[in-house]
């Protein structure tokens, strides 16, 4: 009984919400072989009209957006950020924002607000990335594009 809550729970753990969404970018990005063949292609399914927070107005936009945030996930934030700032030629000061630090009562329930949020959006992506891998195949006309 013990073995079968576990795997339940390690179904739902963070890390592999990540690995599914990983896994679902990679399977998108194997699949789109042509991505300008995405501009300018709506994102008016049925499917997608539940995940309208992404929304960038083409397939495309999303394409870029969810390989945007798997190379987050894969190499780290801090590095993404300095990437992008050797791209645009900024510095790190200009950058520093000061943050408020929050008491250690606070941290375990910022934790888990923080952790519960994070696989929302990680499953919310993960749906989007299937949605786009699904909607290429049928653009390009791939049959037994269900799954």
């Amino acid at each position: 009984m013990m073995q079968i809550c576990d795997s339940y729970n390690q179904k739902n753990s963070l890390f592999n919400a990540m690995n599914r969404f990983i896994g679902a970018v990679n399977n998108m990005d194997q699949t789109v072989m042509v991505p300008s063949l995405l501009r300018d292609v709506p994102l008016d399914q049925e499917e997608e009209k539940e995940v309208t927070s992404f929304q960038d107005g083409d397939m495309y936009g999303s394409y870029v957006l969810l390989k945007s945030i798997r190379n987050d996930i894969e190499w780290g934030v801090l590095q993404a950020e300095e990437r992008r700032k050797e791209k645009h030629g900024v510095t790190t000061t200009s950058l520093e924002v000061s943050r408020i630090e929050p008491n250690d009562k606070d941290l375990e329930k910022l934790f888990h607000y923080h952790l519960s949020g994070l696989h929302t959006v990680l499953a919310k992506l993960t749906r989007k990335a299937n949605t786009l891998t699904n909607r290429y195949k049928q653009e390009i006309g791939i049959g037994g594009c269900g799954n």
